[in-house]
């Protein structure tokens, strides 16, 4: 359970980051980028350690301001497994009756914490529908062109949205597969 967790605690650093470049995203119009972002929603990822297949699944509650993203993760039933912060000089994941880890970034943390790397420089424009392909062009996503594939390997579709026929719509659900690594995001409608 402890390890579980400790994946599931590990996994909130995902939510920072994933550079992208394009494929299938066209200019259409998406609820403006916002730089001060409240989401919360639920994941699932699927993925392989020591040759087995892992999944973990939980809740998240995501907090952006310029400079810093906090996230809460929670077990399904909603009790706080672990916290995360990150600012530009630091990543610091803290749980329960554990010390803080603290890493100079987020791709250092969950090596440490996981044993792989995960690509952590742009999740922060998926949840809002967005994403940049490999010559810096940035792209729009909606519900008519909704597929991109990154520069490191990431498959990422906009599965579904808060409300398809929105003049502005905000992404529902993120898929995101590379390798042996699976992740669904869940965003809650905005209250």
């Amino acid at each position: 359970m402890i390890r579980r967790a400790f994946a599931l605690a590990a996994f909130a650093t995902v939510l920072t980051g994933c550079a992208t470049s394009s494929a299938n995203l066209s200019h259409a119009n998406v609820a403006p980028y916002r730089d001060t972002v409240s989401l919360t929603g639920h994941l699932s990822v699927n993925y392989q350690k020591d040759s087995q297949p892992q999944s973990i699944s939980g809740k998240f509650d995501w907090e952006q301001a310029p400079g810093r993203v906090n996230v809460t993760l929670a077990s399904p039933l909603g009790q706080t497994i672990a916290q995360i912060s990150v600012t530009p000089e630091s990543a610091t994941l803290t749980q329960a009756n554990r010390p803080p880890r603290v890493a100079a970034d987020l791709d250092a943390l969950t090596r440490e914490s996981l044993g792989w790397s995960l690509p952590v420089s742009g999740l922060r424009d998926w949840m809002q529908g967005y994403a940049t392909n490999a010559d810096g062009t940035r792209f729009t996503a909606s519900p008519a062109a909704n597929t991109v594939t990154t520069r490191d390997g990431w498959r990422l579709r906009f599965v579904s949205w808060q409300d398809d026929a929105a003049a502005v719509p905000q992404p529902k659900r993120i898929d995101a597969e590379r390798a042996e690594l699976s992740i669904r995001i869940f965003i809650d409608p905005a209250a």
